[in-house]
């Protein structure tokens, strides 16, 4: 019995121990990033987990007007990539899902492959296509490149979501009159809600944090997106790395993607466990 009671603490004990280690993981590197940007100078270099509480960094980030200009480039770019590709997956689920075809499979598989493609791979061909399509150095190429990787994904989860969806549902409301177009926004729309934003919010997370087509396609400080506008911040001089005004700018950028993981959290777990599951 006291062997018993001891193994089961040290079992505990081993848990807490584990999370904890995890936690430090991945905390610690925020937890830093914040610790420095709060300091300026010299103090920079030192070892100091516990700053003084400056914001000069912070002032200056957003005094400067190509940040807040890429800033709002990168919200413009992130919200219509994630009401296209929730718009166009969401029809294309249905098909997917609730129709029966010839070749149904094959283009699921489709779907499937083409989200796992390395961006690298695409990264030519886009650039020919959005040079044909006159949208070079403007943010409508970053929309446009972005939904090649958001939409196969988005399409794939919402398909597996709307499949499992009760028949019972979608035959009573066809029985009532209802038109496959008010099918899906009156009944399947609600019951996808997790689905939904889940998808939509690493959609958001993905065109965010994009750089290297960002990079690419964008030429003009007017247009360009925060990762990019961060990696060229520069110093006063060519021997200056302004170590404090990145970090500074990096916490900025990652307070909007905390509030919408804090505001959706249950959704997103439940969107995901769901998506899992039934695929």
């Amino acid at each position: 019995m006291v062997r018993s009671n001891t193994g089961k603490r040290l079992h505990k004990i081993a848990i807490y121990a584990l999370f904890g280690i995890v936690a430090l993981y991945t905390i610690f590197p925020f937890y830093w990033m914040i610790a420095s940007s709060l300091k300026s100078g010299q103090a920079i270099f030192d070892v100091t987990f516990f700053p003084d509480l400056k914001f000069n960094n912070y002032a200056a980030i957003l005094s400067d007007g190509v940040f807040l200009r890429s800033l709002l480039n990168s919200l413009i770019v992130a919200f219509s990539v994630v009401a296209l590709s929730l718009l166009l997956a969401v029809g294309a689920a249905y098909a997917l899902g609730r129709i029966d075809f010839r070749g149904r499979s094959p283009i699921m598989m489709l779907v499937l492959a083409v989200s796992m493609f390395p961006q690298i791979a695409l990264l030519s061909g886009l650039f020919e296509m959005i040079r044909w399509l006159g949208l070079y150095n403007t943010i409508g190429s970053l929309i446009f490149a972005y939904m090649i990787f958001t939409l196969p994904f988005n399409i794939w989860v919402l398909t597996t979501f709307m499949r499992d969806l009760p028949k019972q549902i979608e035959e009573a409301a066809i029985m009532d009159g209802c038109s496959p177009l008010r099918i899906v926004r009156c009944i399947f729309l609600p019951m996808m809600g997790p689905a939904l934003v889940s998808t939509g919010l690493l959609a958001f997370i993905a065109s965010w944090n994009e750089f290297m087509f960002a990079l690419t396609f964008i030429l003009t400080d007017e247009n360009r997106t925060v990762p990019v506008a961060i990696a060229l911040i520069s110093g006063s001089s060519r021997y200056e790395f302004p170590y404090g005004a990145i970090m500074a700018a990096s916490t900025i950028v990652t307070v909007p993607l905390i509030i919408l993981a804090l505001i959706f959290q249950k959704h997103i777990v439940s969107g995901l466990t769901a998506g899992a599951v039934k695929g």
